[in-house]
This record gives structure tokens, C-alpha cells and sequence, in this order.
């Protein structure tokens, strides 16, 4: 049965609220990988204003786009560039259009590492092997961008909280980042008496949370006036 865009949107939302739940409760993300596929092929349905493919673990492609391109989709936890995905030589030719997606965790955000033609993708690929041809990670990571500007930081507890130029919150530890930062602003927030919830009940996300602890202790901060 086809879903609308509200449905691909609502699957979508209850998916990454279940992945985040999970990693909360500690489980690495390399290990959820089905529930990473099912994220990433609602998400390349949902962007693509198509469909997901009718049949489960259709030959070679997962979606199909508003245009008919059928597009084959996949999706990775792993953040650095050591990895790699495999293809299927045998259904590669029911295949047009390839999308690589990584979960990023430490922004509970889905980057896309590659939206391209069946022929380009194939140029990023190594030489079929055992039935296979694999696509380093590695060759789809843009170069590293300039430093991004800092607009706050604050220290509490052992911990530094930044806020960059493009809204991304860093938490720092006795020099090392937090990754994912999520789980330590929450209890932070907690300490603050600061809601990890919005009027909806819903988590906030990285950003939001870590906006409202640096507001929060900016006060905390401010030289009271004298009477």
C-alpha cells in the first residue's frame, strides 16, 4: 500500500525516535543497523516524493522516486572514513539512481554522502569481487571545512558546553568531545532543573537542548546589581 507524505513523515519520525531511544539505552549504532535501513529508505522515499519499493528486500533498489527512478539506498552509523558498502552485481541493472546516508549521532541528523546516477555511483566503486562491488566511504566524505565560528561557551560541572556559528553543540570533557553529546545534556539539564522535554512532551533535540543549557548558565552567570 503506498504512503502519503504525512505517513512517510510521521514512520520516519517514530523510527528516529526509536533509534535514539536505543542509544540511549546504550546500544552502539553500528549494531542497529535494520532500523538504520528503515530510517534511511523512509527518509530517501520522503525526499524523492516517492514510494517505498512493493516488495521486502525487492532486487536491488528500495525506493521509487516521484520520477520512476528506482533507487537503491543505503545506510551507515559509522563515522569515521575506514568503511565501506557492498552492491550486488546481479541487481545492480534494475538500479538507476544510488543514495549513501549516514546517521550522524552526535546531531541526530541524516547527512546524505552521495545522491547519484546508477553510472556515477559505479565510477566510485571497486572492481566486482565474489559477486560484490564495494564503495568506500571514504570517497564520498567532503574535505574538512574551515573552523566554524564559536558563538557561546560556558563551563559547568567538568564540562564545556559551545555553540557554533552554524548551531552545532559541542560538549567537551577533560579535552576530549562528547560524542553523542546528547545523553550528557540531558543530564546536565536535569541538574539545571531544565526541561529535556517540549510542550508536546516530545525530546529535545542536541541543539535545542544545548542552546537552552548555555542560555540557562549565561544567566546563572550574569553579575547581579546592587540594590
Amino acid at each position: 500500500m503506498a504512503l502519503t507524505q504525512m505517513q512517510l513523515i510521521q514512520s520516519l519520525g517514530e523510527a528516529m525516535s526509536w533509534f535514539e531511544r536505543e542509544l540511549n539505552w546504550g546500544v552502539p549504532p553500528t549494531e542497529l543497523r535494520h532500523l538504520c535501513g528503515r530510517i534511511g529508505e523512509l527518509y530517501a522515499a520522503l525526499i524523492s516524493n516517492g514510494q517505498m519499493a512493493s516488495e521486502v528486500n525487492q532486487k536491488g533498489y528500495d525506493v521509487v522516486s516521484s520520477t520512476s527512478e528506482k533507487i537503491s539506498v543505503k545506510t551507515t552509523a559509522m563515522m569515521d572514513s575506514s568503511g565501506h558498502l557492498s552492491f550486488n552485481v546481479n541487481t545492480l541493472n534494475h538500479v538507476d539512481r544510488v543514495m549513501v546516508l549516514r546517521m550522524n549521532t552526535a546531531e541526530m541528523q541524516i547527512e546524505t554522502l552521495l545522491d547519484a546516477p546508477l553510472d556515477a555511483a559505479l565510477e566510485l566503486m571497486t572492481n566486482q569481487k565474489n559477486g560484490r562491488r564495494d564503495l568506500a566511504i571514504s570517497k564520498l566524505l567532503k574535505p574538512k571545512r574551515p573552523d566554524i565560528a564559536l558563538v557561546n561557551s560556558v563551563e559547568f560541572e567538568g564540562h564545556t558546553i559551545r555553540e557554533l556559528e552554524n548551531g552545532t553543540i559541542e560538549v567537551e570533557k577533560s579535552g576530549q568531545l562528547v560524542l553523542p553529546a546528547k545523553p550528557v545534556l540531558r543530564e546536565l539539564a536535569m541538574r539545571l532543573n531544565i526541561p529535556i522535554v517540549n510542550g508536546s512532551g516530545n525530546s529535545l533535540n542536541t541543539r535545542s537542548l544545548g542552546s537552552y543549557i548555555i542560555k540557562s548558565l549565561c544567566q546563572l552567570n550574569e553579575p547581579k546589581s546592587e540594590l
